[in-house]
C-alpha cells in the first residue's frame, strides 16, 4: 500500500518514486550530501519535508514542485507522505547539473557565479507537460530490461521542462500540444468536482463542461490522478470529513450533509469503508473521555 522505489539513473543522478495508497502517513528517510540539488514533485495528495530534527517543515501540495539546494550543509530527505499521495523526487549533483545547463547559467539563478555558494529554494507549479512526464513515470508499461533507459530519458526530459521559460500550451510548435490541452481540461474537471463535491455533476456532464469526450476524461483522469473521477472524489470527501470532525465544530450528521450525504447511515458506511471505523468512534479516539 505504500512504497519507495529508488532508481539510480547515473552516478550522482537518482530518481525516487514515493507512493502511499494506504490510509496512514508514510515516512521515508534518506541521506543527501551537500552539493546535491533536490527536485520534488507532488502528483497527488500532499507531503511534508522535515528539517532540523522536526523544527522546520516544508509543505508539498498536489501539482506543486520544490527545488532545494544548500552547498553549505547536508539536507537529508525526511519525508512524511500523507495518505493517498504520490511524490517523485530527482536528486542530482550540482556538477552534473551545471554541465547540462552551463550555457543557460545566466537565467538559472542558482547557477550564476554570484550564487554558486548560496543556498536556494523555489516553489513552483507543475506544468501540463511536466504532469504528462510524471504520470508516465508512474504508469510506464515497458519491458524491465529498458526500464533504466526509460527513466533516464524521462528524468532529463523532466529537468528540461522544469526550466522551460517559454512554455506555452497553445504554441503550435509544442510537441505535447494535444496532451497538454487535455491535462489542462482534466485539471479543470478536478476543480469542478471538488468545488461541487456535495452535488457533483455526472461524468458525461463533466466531460461536456471541460470539452473532452467521456473516454478521454476517464482515461486521462486515471492517468494523472491514479484513480477514477468518483474514486478520487470519494477519497477527497472522506479526508475533508475527517478534518471537519477534527475541528470539533460539527457533529456527525452535519459533516455528512456538508459533503453530500442526505442520510447519516450512508455517511457512516462511507466513512467506515475509508477509515475502518465509524465517525463516532473516530471522534472518541481523538477526544477520549477522561
Amino acid at each position: 500500500m505504500s512504497s519507495q522505489e529508488i532508481i539510480k539513473i547515473e552516478d550522482d543522478f537518482t530518481l525516487i518514486r514515493f507512493q502511499n495508497d494506504s490510509t496512514e502517513t508514510f515516512q521515508a528517510q534518506r541521506e543527501v550530501s551537500s552539493g546535491l540539488i533536490q527536485f520534488h514533485f507532488g502528483l497527488k495528495g500532499g507531503a511534508k519535508f522535515i528539517f532540523n530534527q522536526g523544527n522546520y517543515a516544508l509543505e508539498l501540495q498536489e501539482e506543486k514542485s520544490l527545488l532545494l539546494y544548500n552547498p553549505q550543509k547536508e539536507l537529508p530527505l525526511n519525508l512524511e507522505l500523507a495518505p493517498n499521495s504520490w511524490v517523485i523526487s530527482v536528486i542530482i549533483s550540482i556538477k552534473k547539473f551545471h554541465a547540462l545547463f552551463s550555457a543557460e547559467a545566466d537565467y538559472i539563478t542558482f547557477l550564476s557565479g554570484d550564487n554558486k555558494d548560496k543556498k536556494y529554494y523555489n516553489e513552483g507549479n507543475i506544468s501540463p507537460s511536466m504532469a504528462i512526464v510524471l504520470s508516465q513515470l508512474f504508469h510506464y508499461n515497458l519491458h524491465p530490461s529498458i526500464k533504466n533507459l526509460y527513466y533516464r530519458g524521462k528524468g532529463y526530459e523532466l529537468l528540461s521542462l522544469y526550466f522551460n521559460r517559454t512554455e506555452d500550451p497553445n504554441a503550435e510548435q509544442c510537441p505535447f500540444l494535444t496532451d497538454e490541452d487535455n491535462v489542462i481540461k482534466i485539471r479543470k474537471a478536478k476543480e469542478i468536482i471538488l468545488a461541487n463535491m456535495a452535488e457533483p455533476p455526472g461524468l458525461q456532464e463533466l466531460a461536456d463542461q471541460v470539452g473532452l469526450t467521456l473516454k478521454k476524461l476517464k482515461m486521462g483522469f486515471k492517468q494523472i490522478y491514479g484513480d477514477t473521477v468518483y474514486g478520487f472524489l470519494f477519497d477527497y470527501k472522506m479526508d475533508f470529513a475527517r478534518k471537519l470532525l477534527d475541528s470539533g465544530s460539527y457533529n456527525v450528521n452535519e459533516v455528512g450533509l456538508k459533503i453530500g450525504y442526505s442520510t447519516g447511515s450512508h455517511f457512516i458506511a462511507a466513512f467506515k469503508k475509508k477509515f475502518a471505523t465509524t465517525p463516532k468512534k473516530y471522534l472518541m479516539s481523538i477526544n477520549p473521555v477522561t
